[in-house]
């Protein structure tokens, strides 16, 4: 099943099942959270529930996408009340180009042939998918923000001023909902683009945490599904109209260093992550990325990311922030 979540200027939110080349609403819930969260707490399916609550309402999924109707997009999933309780994080070093690519970031600055990060990312190959039930090796782990930076397809990805760049990190993210006790509950999976800052990041590896501290975006379609094992994609950056550079890409276990399993415990262990009612957005990392290829990108190129299971393409465009940062001091209460 695939769903999406929609918006309205005069009948609000939405959640839809996609049905190509159709989005038929759902009835009685407003976001898959609510949807996630009724089933978790009435042990119920969320698959019973789409199908139990299906109304005879058909869309054009054509016009939604392209921007061409009265309804638009919204992020494939978000916590519709309170963005505070949306947590957006990310492991990194789980793919081998990944490791490429930061290995020749930071190679300059290490004192032997393999940098910290492609030693985490070979930790990983060696004790990174151990048998079932059994702790592996803890992956790279970063803070992306909460849900006020999360944006939805055709929404722009900016630079902030105080940024020094920014490109494209196509990813497919976990979703997940807490639920009252605190124990984390898997509702599928989206497309993503974790979109960060690696001329910051490539001054000094101690920068990777601000440069993750940036927007992103999510969906269009949420997939609920188990399988995450071996994914095919492509993204591709359009610029005035062309094709400036593109590349396939893969994800899912058999790409990776880790097992979903250990990168879940690994995220869910801390205590902090297991409040109650608390949502979660998780990136599993990238394959390719243009920067890694010498690309930066300008004003107005659009970043698609497309996996082909997964629905339709996930595009935005860059937007750089041109004022220019002013110093401001924090108001001090006496």
């Amino acid at each position: 099943m695939h769903v999406v979540q929609i918006h309205h200027e005069k009948e609000g939110r939405k959640i839809a099942l996609v049905n190509e080349p159709k989005l038929q609403i759902i009835n009685h819930f407003k976001s898959v959270y609510e949807l996630a969260s009724f089933a978790i707490d009435n042990g119920g399916s969320i698959s019973t529930l789409i199908n139990n609550h299906l109304s005879d309402t058909l869309l054009d999924y054509d016009a939604i996408y392209n921007g061409n109707s009265e309804w638009v997009l919204l992020p494939a999933f978000d916590h519709p009340t309170n963005e505070h309780n949306l947590m957006l994080s990310g492991t990194g070093l789980t793919h081998k180009a990944s490791a490429e690519n930061r290995q020749k970031m930071h190679e300059a600055a290490a004192e032997s042939d393999l940098t910290d990060s492609m030693k985490i990312y070979f930790m990983g190959v060696e004790n990174g998918k151990p048998e079932k039930g059994i702790i592996g090796v803890q992956p790279e782990w970063f803070y992306k923000g909460n849900g006020s930076v999360l944006k939805a397809h055709g929404e722009p990805l900016e630079i902030p001023n105080y940024g020094n760049d920014g490109g494209e990190e196509p990813e497919i993210a976990g979703i997940y909902v807490n639920d009252k006790k605190g124990n984390p509950w898997r509702i599928g999976f989206a497309t993503a683009n974790e979109f960060s800052d690696h001329i910051m990041e490539r001054k000094n590896y101690l920068y990777l945490a601000p440069s993750k501290i940036r927007n992103c975006s999510l969906g269009p379609e949420l997939k609920i599904t188990k399988d995450f094992n071996d994914i095919s994609g492509k993204v591709q950056i359009n610029r005035n109209g062309k094709v400036l550079w593109k590349k396939t890409i893969k994800t899912g276990e058999a790409n990776m260093s880790h097992s979903l399993e250990n990168l879940e415990y690994h995220h869910f262990k801390y205590k902090n992550h297991c409040l109650p009612y608390q949502a979660h957005i998780h990136f599993f990392g990238a394959d390719a990325f243009s920067f890694g290829e010498g690309i930066t990108l300008k004003e107005n190129d659009e970043m698609s990311v497309e996996w082909f299971t997964m629905g339709r393409s996930l595009k935005n465009k860059l937007k750089i922030e041109t004022e220019k940062g002013l110093m401001f001091s924090v108001n001090i209460l006496h």
